[in-house]
């Protein structure tokens, strides 16, 4: 329902909504700053401010606002919103300079020279968010370095609301179109986000103001009549909170009492969004409760619902279940005096503070119990939420595809359920068990496969609602994954982004076999000497080559088209001298590890039908050991090469059936058998040397080693070993299975 609002009429706007033509006026403004900081921080290094001001003033001269203000005025309004919500020292001077570095001759190395490295990070983290390209998914890639920057150090954030929230009060003295663009974005992102973080005092504003410009004639129409029912209502208020200060005095509990104000934007969502009439809606008294304690928050409640009476399922208790952004409160709806209905919220003081300024709040108590000194991050409770954005952001590549979830993320509800050991998870409306899944692990999501809400079985679509006891079974198979199906219904972006995680990596491990077996069939068809391509790591230079992480990244990009084969065996050959020589064997290096040579057929442990001295290897690429079905196969120059029969390259040997030969096993004391093997385990301090501890306590000679580490902290090792007796696999597979962190291992019997 935006209104267009034409350049011409800048008059009119300004007679309907004068407030977002607001100057500042510079008076005394830098004594005023100090004195609030110091208000709050009666401790603190108040000289930083004064010398950040004088800094930014001598910076910014010449320059002007778009309302002609000099230019200064804006950093000591940011400064000064900062000060009001409680923030130190350093990130009210960190305000005063966040434009200088982007906007004049002032550099980021002279301020971390002069006011030392926290200062310049906060500045630096502000000024980047404002460095975007211009295009479609600009605005996306701000939000996203403003996720990265705020996960690093919150007042960043902070910074970047207040500048927001000062450049609101200034919309009408930029073109309406800008104005308007700049509303919506507000009013989509930095609204909810300063929501999110608890700092009603900014959402409420900007919220307002972003009204103000997107529907004037609403807004002017809402706040005239707003102001004609003010007296009466006043009146009204003032008799409800006499008999709720009787009730304190009676109950010998302090407190204050006071009525709430009715923000012109939430006015207009009740009538709009949910159809209801505007004396509906103003009628609807609202009253608020300070006091000292918990106990006294609960006896207050019980005086006011034996004064009135309740309305039955308006109670809310905040204060044994808070919110998301940690808000505390007691909330409920009586028949006031007359029979009209009266909101109540009670809360203490440090509930208040919590509610009005959110995670801001930490900063005014921490840095009186530290001396004066912050370290910019908030507790794990307030940041719980936002690590979870930080997380997913870094796994959506689409721009549009992160933006929408954002909004989707700050704007949904929240509903809070319970594991069975009691853990509290909050989860956006509408959440389902498998998203509960998610929630809790990564690996539990992707191996649920049934759940009970409250000792009940349900489906997986099953939705879920605040209060429940949710318990999910998962697969103990080691192959089991989510189905594609879950997309259709889960509502958490972790839950979404993991589950397109799962099938992007089956999708690329399919990739990687299918150019393993392009290259083989290529090297094969062109008769190329094999062996000495692969005793040197020519393919991982090939993939250093073309930018590729490294040689399992190649074999997908040759499997998926990206790459001909053809290129990459040029690349290949080009890097290795050629010999005469050409082996038939088919083997490939195994992803992340490096081939070893060949052993003598003493030690092989196989027996080749009709010929009992033939020279006979174990075919690297599948790495049979004794138990396995085997085939051989008949190679020019290096005797019988033995595979197993599921191995993906006998489908390629399969095309010259007069060169198969059949083997059997016949291992001695002698033989010796490779083996490959993968653990899949939470990435920790220490786990790789847990691991190879375990190995050597089992006698086990490692040839190679190789460990990845995967964004959402889960780290895969692959080691790759001689062993004499396989019935001792089971033994040192158990024992590695009991590792710490280590949830799964296993033999791996392809490259």
């Amino acid at each position: 329902m935006t209104e267009t609002v034409p350049t011409g009429q800048s008059s009119s706007l300004r007679r309907l909504v004068p407030r977002i033509f607001s100057r500042a006026a510079r008076r005394d403004d830098v004594e005023q700053l100090i004195r609030t900081v110091r208000a709050h921080h009666p401790k603190g290094d108040l000289s930083v401010i004064e010398r950040a001001y004088a800094t930014a003033d001598g910076a910014h001269t010449g320059q002007v606002r778009q309302s002609g203000e000099p230019y200064i005025t804006h950093p000591l309004a940011v400064a000064q919103i900062l000060a009001d919500l409680g923030l130190g020292p350093r990130a009210v001077a960190a305000a005063l300079l966040h434009d200088t570095v982007e906007d004049t001759d002032y550099g980021l190395d002279r301020l971390t020279q002069e006011y030392g490295d926290e200062v310049a990070m906060l500045v630096d983290g502000v000024t980047k968010l404002d460095k975007v390209k211009y295009g479609e998914s600009a605005q996306a890639e701000t939000v996203r370095k403003m996720i990265v920057a705020m996960s690093r150090d919150i007042r960043v954030l902070l910074i970047k609301l207040a500048d927001r929230l000062h450049n609101a009060r200034t919309w009408g003295f930029v073109p309406p179109e800008k104005a308007r663009k700049k509303a919506t974005e507000t009013l989509e992102i930095y609204a909810p986000l300063a929501h999110r973080l608890g700092i009603q005092a900014i959402k409420a504003e900007l919220e307002d103001l972003s009204f103000a410009v997107l529907q004037p004639k609403l807004y002017a129409e809402i706040d005239s009549l707003v102001k004609q029912r003010t007296p009466q209502r006043e009146q009204y208020v003032q008799s409800v909170i006499h008999d709720v200060e009787a009730d304190l005095r009676e109950l010998r509990i302090r407190g204050q009492v006071k009525g709430r104000p009715k923000q012109l934007y939430s006015v207009y969502q009740k009538m709009i969004v949910r159809g209801r009439e505007f004396d509906d809606i103003y009628d609807l008294i609202g009253i608020r409760v300070l006091v000292n304690t918990v106990r006294d928050c609960y006896a207050v409640l019980g005086a006011i619902h034996a004064r009135w009476t309740p309305l039955p399922g308006r109670f809310k208790d905040y204060i044994a279940t808070p919110k998301f952004n940690l808000y505390q409160s007691l909330h409920t709806t009586v028949i006031g005096p007359g029979g009209r209905t009266v909101e109540i919220q009670i809360r203490t003081h440090e509930m208040n503070q919590q509610a009005e300024y959110g995670v801001a709040a930490h900063w005014k108590y921490k840095e009186r119990m530290n001396g004066g000194k912050d370290d910019g991050r908030a507790s794990d409770a307030e940041m719980a939420w936002l690590a979870r954005i930080s997380d997913w952001q870094a796994e959506t590549a689409d721009p549009g595809e992160f933006l929408d979830s954002l909004r989707f993320e700050i704007g949904a509800k929240e509903v809070y359920v319970f594991t069975p050991k009691g853990r509290v998870i909050g989860m956006p409306a509408g959440a389902t068990p498998v998203d509960f899944a998610y929630a809790v692990h990564t690996e539990i999501g992707h191996r649920t496969m049934g759940a009970k809400v409250n000792g009940r079985l349900v489906p997986l679509e099953s939705e879920l609602h605040s209060g429940d006891v949710v318990e999910v079974f998962t697969s103990k198979n080691p192959d089991a994954g989510p189905s594609q199906d879950w997309l259709a219904f889960v509502k958490s972006t972790r839950a979404r982004s993991k589950i397109r995680g799962w099938f992007t990596k089956e999708r690329r491990e399919e990739a990687i076999e299918q150019g393993k077996e392009a290259i083989a069939r290529a090297m094969r068809r062109q008769n190329l000497p094999l062996q000495r391509l692969m005793s040197q790591d020519s393919f991982a230079e090939v993939a250093q080559q073309l930018r590729y992480e490294d040689v399992s990244a190649l074999y997908a990009a040759v499997g998926e088209g990206h790459v001909s084969t053809q290129s990459v065996l040029e690349k290949v050959t080009a890097l290795v001298t050629v010999e005469e020589t050409a082996t038939g064997a088919i083997e490939l290096p195994p992803v992340g590890g490096k081939p070893r040579s060949s052993r003598g057929g003493s030690d092989s442990g196989i027996l080749v039908r009709g010929a009992s001295d033939i020279l006979v290897k174990l075919a690297k690429c599948c790495t049979p050991v004794p138990g396995d079905q085997i085939v051989g196969f008949v190679t020019r120059g290096s005797g019988v090469s033995v595979h197993r029969a599921d191995c993906t390259n006998v489908k390629a040997l399969m095309k010259d059936p007069e060169r198969l030969i059949e083997v059997e096993w016949a291992p001695t004391t002698k033989s010796v058998f490779l083996v490959q093997i993968q653990v899949e385990a939470l990435d920790r301090s220490g786990l790789l040397s847990d691991v190879t501890r375990v190995l050597s306590e089992h006698h086990v000679n490692i040839l190679s080693a190789s460990v990845t580490t995967s964004d959402d902290r889960l780290a895969l090792s692959r080691f790759v070993f001689e062993m004499g007796d396989t019935v001792h696999l089971d033994r040192v597979l158990n024992a590695v299975r009991r590792i710490d962190a280590v949830y799964d291992v296993y033999r791996v019997t392809s490259g």
